[in-house]
């Protein structure tokens, strides 16, 4: 079912927006990166402010479109590869930490335990960080999970 709606829109965006960044220097990194830091900033400012929720919903929606962006530039430009389909999923890991930190910080917290909840939020995110990445690093250049492994090609 989201694969499915990820094609419509992916379909939707091309024709329009997709052909008219295609023919700037944009990158698709540069589009993924932009995105990162707009969703994370908008995830940790306005999801603690708390309601209306709809503001925080459609500041999410926008950003998962220009997400979407990144892929569509990259097949237009016949610039997609491994390392912007890494840095692409990576960087969705963190805006995907940037919305549960905004949540936990729109629960509250007592201000006694705020530095607490803050650090501990930092290590499950930074651990599942590292797992993630090395994962994926693997599965895109067809490394082992570690470069300790005596059968992992040179470079990995």
């Amino acid at each position: 079912m989201l694969n499915a709606a990820a094609t419509l829109l992916a379909r939707l965006l091309t024709p329009g927006t997709g052909e008219a960044l295609a023919r700037t220097p944009v990158t698709p990194n540069a589009v993924t990166i932009t995105g990162t830091c707009r969703m994370v900033a908008g995830a940790l400012w306005l999801f603690p402010t708390g309601p209306p929720v709809r503001r925080h919903h459609a500041c999410a929606r926008i950003f998962v479109l220009v997400d979407m962006l990144d892929g569509v530039l990259a097949r237009m430009k016949g610039t997609s590869g491994t390392w912007g389909a890494f840095l692409d999923s990576t960087l969705d890991r963190i805006s995907d930490a940037a919305v549960f930190a905004g949540l936990v910080d729109l629960a509250g917290t007592a201000p006694a335990r705020a530095l607490l909840a803050a650090v501990a939020l930092f290590c499950l995110v930074a651990g599942g960080l590292v797992s993630y990445a090395k994962a994926r690093a693997g599965g895109a250049w067809g490394c082992a999970a570690t470069s300790a492994s005596p059968s992992a090609p040179s470079g990995c």
